[in-house]
């Protein structure tokens, strides 16, 4: 074991590993503990694997080590460099321009730890936004205007065209309007998107 893995985790060290994690990853509230958990995680196991390791100051050091890193999270929060809104606002307009329905939009920002409340503040229902992401996903997959074959698709091949949508979480509706439109009407409509939306 190397002296920098089982040498004494300090607050100090708690915060510029909070510090360096930001400037990294930006990221939320919830990804920052997990990280600083994991660095926790990582000073005890080493400790633990030492010879004559006393198991419960161990454990001891580390519930007190958890509750200083809840302390920094706290901290940088409040300083604005952990920011949870500015987080999924940001997100979310990359994944929507990405061509990712609003469903998927919100699994993905409360898999990262956005909380439903200001997941859905990032990203209100929108109808003009879900084509423009239907029509983004239609382009990304080739498929309905976007399609290489001009000929109308046979109705298995429509079905899972349409199927795709749904797993992308995109509504019937929706799927079946991007496959009604022609090539230069749903690039005119991706092009006005992005002037509208800044991308």
């Amino acid at each position: 074991m190397t002296q920098a893995k089982t040498a004494t985790l300090t607050d100090a060290a708690l915060r510029e590993a909070a510090l360096a994690y930001v400037a990294r990853y930006g990221g939320t509230q919830a990804a920052l503990s997990r990280a600083l958990d994991r660095r926790i995680r990582r000073w005890a196991e080493a400790h633990l694997a030492l010879e004559g390791a006393d198991r419960e100051a161990i454990g001891a050091q580390a519930a007190i080590l958890r509750r200083q890193a809840a302390k920094v999270v706290a901290s940088l929060t409040d300083l604005g460099a952990v920011d949870d809104q500015a987080f999924a606002e940001s997100r979310a307009r990359r994944l929507r321009r990405a061509g990712r329905s609003r469903r998927a939009v919100l699994a993905h920002l409360a898999a990262k730890g956005v909380d439903a409340d200001k997941a859905g503040a990032a990203v209100p229902e929108d109808d003009a936004a879900e084509l423009a992401a239907a029509l983004a996903f239609a382009r990304r997959r080739r498929v309905g205007p976007f399609s290489v074959h001009e000929d109308e698709l046979p109705p298995e091949q429509a079905a899972r065209v349409l199927a795709a949508f749904g797993r992308a979480g995109f509504s019937g509706a929706v799927a079946r309007r991007i496959l009604a439109y022609d090539r230069e009407e749903a690039e005119q409509l991706l092009l006005a998107n992005r002037q509208t939306s800044g991308g």
